[in-house]
């Protein structure tokens, strides 16, 4: 059977009475695969993907089925058995947003293991990640796009013995041309059988199902391992908290290769019968889909509404104009904490009141929801998941997790123990410390329990900042600096200070034609934060954010910008004299700063300023 809602979840009550079926009797569906052939006998010819080729509304998708889908699904995972991949083998994805992603991935589960890649790594850090889950096949998109698909592909082939790539020609390219892969990913489907598995597998709910990336963008990439349990119970329970149907659309515009994009987007809508919308290869980065996104809701009667908080952002910049969007019933965001201001422009300019999710990739998309018709102030990620276990602990003096339970209404970091927590990461070092000695998941997560049972966020531990050991939530900042009219985005972080350690400072992105000093911004913040001391030193205006994929502001970057900042004021104090200064981060996320000086700078006046700047938390060098 597909999933459908139990009970409508509106409290901890609701939860609780859900949780009094075993999970074991909760439902039947064993792995990923199940879930695609409960979906197709259900549903059969009910439309399962639209793919939108561009963001004009006017144009015409391309439509799978659910049955059509299970099928396709199939013959993949007889493609990937027949070229020798077995249980415990990947097979990784390099790919944009399209139809054919959704092959390799359940495909992908059904014979081996799926490794998703983010394509805007460096051919570096691909290489690094296919080779430690030890890729046997890697499908790629046969075209450039924004992220050069094609030409990493053919540049990892050549630096990973035995790797053999598969090409997925583009949507409407009319006949694959000659090229130096190893096939044609759709032509070689053909062939295969739709109706069953020729491998036979019976896929075990502990067998490992995929292997998402984390932690790639500063440090080196881990690997974190999904059972088909792990994705299974995702799903189901995101049906519980979210009441989908299969009345429902949805315009899923997150990446593939993220566990949301994955999981709660795609996993979740298709267990319940719900039409999933693909909005064109490069989903909300495609500046047409922001523009016409009204449009696109009115034209596809869309019932929900979820984007992180930065395209949130931008989608509230975009006039609605005379697009009828009364079929969204749900607008929910996750990934960053919602802005104050942002919720409260949503629903002044749209009448949709944005609920907040928690997810991550140790728990396969998922830790906690606010449902459909409970709402709450900005940073209340809602309950906890079916059959959870959570605690708020008390931070100890490195900023992680100690041993001391805290009541509701004070605030820790969030532990977790549940049916979707990650057996761990392939290598043994990093899971040991995802979790406490006890075995908790230690999320990294700071917030609190309010007494409705709601989860409420206040940021991450390494998020903070420590000035003179005193703890200094960024969030604080960012609500005071956000509340501004002229303030689209804003983000705060440590400077590094010799006496302090750290001071807080923050960065601002203006509204789209507002104006704005930063002795106003900085004014505005500093007689809206309580606490002097985490009151910001600096306000700077920035053309822009800096972002990861997914559309989480990347804070590393911004710490480094800080850094550089820092050590250039030190530098014009004290010399008056032109310098090059040049922040870096490195591969393990750690802030180096090179200041480089004229070349007659006399040697006294070099030494005394190493000196002055020896005593920053931060290296400095100077040429």
């Amino acid at each position: 059977m597909p999933f459908s809602q139990a009970r409508a979840i509106r409290s901890i009550a609701d939860i609780r009475e859900l949780e009094r079926t075993p999970l074991e009797d909760a439902y039947d569906v064993q792995n990923t695969y199940g879930i695609f052939a409960a979906s197709a006998r259900a549903f059969g010819d009910k439309t399962a993907l639209t793919f939108l080729r561009t963001g004009d509304p006017a144009d015409e998708p391309v439509r799978w089925s659910y049955r059509e889908l299970f099928g396709k699904i199939t013959r993949a995972a007889n493609l990937f058995h027949s070229l020798g991949v077995k249980p415990g083998d990947a097979v990784a994805a390099l790919l944009p947003g399209c139809l054919e992603y959704h092959l390799v991935l359940w495909g992908g589960e059904a014979a081996g293991i799926v490794q998703p890649l983010n394509p805007l790594l460096s051919l570096d850090k691909l290489s690094e990640l296919i080779r430690a889950a030890d890729a046997k096949i890697l499908v790629a998109y046969g075209a450039e796009e924004d992220a050069g698909y094609w030409s990493k592909a053919l540049a990892l082939r050549d630096a990973i013995d035995g790797l053999k790539v598969l090409r997925v020609a583009p949507h409407d390219e009319e006949c694959p041309p000659g090229h130096e892969g190893d096939g044609d990913f759709q032509g070689l489907l053909v062939d295969q059988p739709a109706d069953r598995l020729v491998s036979g597998r019976n896929i075990r709910p502990d067998d490992i199902a995929a292997y998402f990336h984390t932690g790639g963008t500063t440090g080196a990439p881990k690997l974190a391992m999904h059972s088909h349990g792990n994705q299974v119970f995702t799903a189901w329970a995101s049906v519980q908290l979210m009441g989908l149907t299969p009345h429902d659309v949805s315009i899923n515009g997150y990446p593939l290769f993220h566990v949301a994009g994955v999981l709660p987007g795609s996993l979740t809508a298709l267990s319940a019968g719900v039409e999933t919308v693909i909005p064109t290869t490069t989903l909300f980065r495609n500046p047409d889909v922001r523009a016409n996104y009204w449009r696109l809701v009115e034209k596809y009667r869309s019932t929900s509404l979820s984007a992180v908080p930065t395209v949130l952002a931008a989608l509230a910049n975009v006039p609605v104009g005379d697009a009828d969007i009364s079929s969204i019933r749900y607008c929910r965001t996750g990934a960053a904490i919602l802005p104050p201001e942002l919720a409260e422009r949503f629903e002044t300019r749209f009448g949709l009141h944005v609920h907040e999710a928690l997810g991550m990739t140790e728990m396969a998309g998922i830790s906690s929801v606010r449902p459909p018709g409970v709402s709450g102030p900005a940073g209340c990620v809602g309950f906890p998941i079916p059959y959870a276990q959570t605690r708020i602990v008390a931070l100890d003096e490195n900023g992680g997790p100690s041993d001391r339970d805290l009541p509701p209404g004070e605030h820790g970091m969030i532990l977790f123990k549940a049916p979707n927590v990650f057996p761990g990461f392939l290598d043994p070092d990093a899971t040991k410390k995802a979790f406490t000695d006890d075995g908790w998941l230690a999320t990294g997560d700071v917030g609190w329990m309010d007494e409705e049972g709601r989860l409420n966020l206040t940021g991450r531990s390494k998020d903070l900042i420590i000035r003179s050991g005193h703890n200094i939530d960024p969030k604080v900042i960012e609500d005071a600096l956000g509340s501004h009219p002229a303030v689209q985005l804003c983000a705060a972080v440590g400077a590094p200070d010799a006496y302090a350690g750290e001071l807080p400072v923050a960065f601002a992105v203006l509204m789209p034609g507002a104006e704005a000093d930063v002795d106003e911004l900085l004014d505005w913040t500093s007689v809206r934060v309580d606490e002097p001391p985490a009151r910001p030193k600096s306000v700077s205006i920035i053309p822009a954010m800096p972002m990861t994929n997914v559309g989480k502001i990347f804070k590393p970057e911004l710490r480094r910008m800080a850094a550089e900042n820092t050590v250039r004021d030190l530098v014009v104090r004290f010399m008056a004299a032109d310098a090059r200064i040049e922040a870096a981060l490195s591969a393990g996320g750690q802030l180096s700063v090179k200041v480089t000086l004229e070349a007659e700078t006399e040697p006294d006046s070099r030494a005394e300023l190493a000196d002055r700047l020896e005593s920053l938390p931060v290296t400095v060098t100077i040429a």
